[in-house]
Parts: structure tokens; C-alpha cells; sequence
């Protein structure tokens, strides 16, 4: 007999599996939108990336209805819709950010390395997982959308939680004079984009320059990183 030490491990519960499906789809939908966009988007792309990132024979594929030609169980009824989908990959990665990264804005007592550390974090968050804001809020722009909207929240939180270190920073002086706290915030925001956009995936090199470009756009020298503080070298 077996005994309870040399037992197999436990199956994922059906909850579990269902997690894992959820993800797993959001994560190829991220992907997807990164490249193309919305207005480019493929869902037969979406699908054929989310089996291909699913192992063989996954309980999270046990729960869906298996299509006749391609002998894959179908995505159909885990989204209505294509702006559905999309919104939902807004919100899975807002909050999956938020819980990996954005909790370092709360370091009230130290704001310049709270600003350091969000930028080493977004960077190293987006090893794993494609960045899609920006893109979104550029390609709607002006127009009235529902995904634009979503966009719009979540990047204005970002950008309020920066004004609000920088006013911080530059009233206890560890952040010199400079331009109004809301174009250097987006500022901030565009440098780290652009350090993803180029070196994304690239450790340790990635979370570097995010945070020599955080440096750069606070008006602050590599010095800064001193005196105890964790450094991209460090990741």
C-alpha cells in the first residue's frame, strides 16, 4: 500500500482549472492585442496561442465542448464578444499589475525610491506579461469607446499616484524644480514604455534602464540609488 507521505499529488479542483483556462486566454488575448491591436485583432490567433500554452491533456481543457474539425475544445463561450474580451484583459492585467507593482506607489515616506522601484517592477512585470495600455490609448485617441475608456481609468490612476510622489518628492526636496508634476508624470509613463517596447524581456538590462530612465526624467543622478536601496542590479 501507499502510503499518505508517497500519495500523488492532488488534482486542481474544477475552480482551479477554470483559473487556469481564464488566464491563460487573457494572457494569449494580451498578447495578441500588443501586436495588432484592437482593430487588427484575431481571435483564431488568441485561440491558437492559448492551446499551444495549455499542456496536453489539462484538466482546464476537460471543461470545454470540443470543436468537430479541429478537434480543440471551442473558446466561443468564455467571451460574447470581442470588446467584452478586450475590457476583460484591461481589467485582469489593471489588477495583476496592481498586485505585483502598483502597491509600491504607497511608500509615502520615501517617494523617490517608491518611483525607482515602480519602474524596476514594470519592467520586470513585463518579462512575463505584454504591455497593451499605451498602445490601446493611442489607437483610441479621441474617440468614444468603451475600451478607450477603460484605458483611460487605468492609466490615469497610474499617472495620479506619480503626480502625487513627485509633488511629494519636490516638497521635501528630494526631487528637484521642474515641469508641472502631471507632464513629468506622463513623462515618467512614457519612458518606461519605451524601455518595454525596446528591451522588454531583456534581464537584467530591462529593469536597469527603467530605472536610469526614472532617474533621468526626476532630474536625479545615478547617486540616488545609494544608501541601501535595491537597484536594477539587483533583480
Amino acid at each position: 500500500m501507499t502510503s499518505e507521505s508517497e500519495a500523488a499529488p492532488d488534482r486542481p479542483t474544477q475552480a482551479e482549472a477554470r483559473d487556469r483556462t481564464r488566464n491563460a486566454l487573457l494572457k494569449a488575448a494580451a498578447h495578441e492585442l500588443s501586436r495588432s491591436g484592437y482593430a487588427d485583432f484575431v481571435s483564431e490567433r488568441v485561440a491558437n496561442e492559448f492551446w499551444s500554452s495549455l499542456e496536453e491533456g489539462s484538466p482546464a481543457a476537460g471543461d470545454l465542448s470540443a470543436d468537430a474539425d479541429s478537434g480543440r475544445p471551442e473558446l466561443s463561450h468564455l467571451f460574447r464578444s470581442k470588446e467584452k474580451l478586450v475590457l476583460t484583459v484591461v481589467k485582469w492585467m489593471e489588477e495583476a499589475w496592481n498586485e505585483e507593482v502598483g502597491y509600491l506607489f504607497a511608500d509615502e515616506a520615501d517617494p523617490v525610491g517608491a518611483l525607482l522601484a515602480v519602474a524596476r517592477g514594470h519592467a520586470v512585470f513585463c518579462r512575463t506579461m505584454a504591455p497593451v495600455g499605451t498602445a490601446l490609448k493611442a489607437e483610441f485617441e479621441g474617440r468614444e469607446h468603451p475600451v478607450g475608456r477603460a484605458i483611460n481609468q487605468a492609466l490615469g490612476r497610474f499617472i495620479d499616484d506619480t503626480v502625487r510622489l513627485i509633488t511629494k518628492g519636490r516638497r521635501s526636496g528630494e526631487i528637484p524644480p521642474g515641469p508641472p508634476p502631471r507632464v513629468m508624470a506622463f513623462a515618467y509613463l512614457g519612458a518606461l514604455d519605451w524601455v518595454v517596447s525596446t528591451h522588454r524581456g531583456e534581464a537584467p538590462l530591462d529593469a536597469l534602464l527603467a530605472e536610469k530612465a526614472a532617474l533621468g526624467i526626476l532630474g536625479l543622478g545615478p547617486e540616488t540609488t545609494s544608501g541601501g536601496r535595491a537597484t536594477a542590479e539587483d533583480v
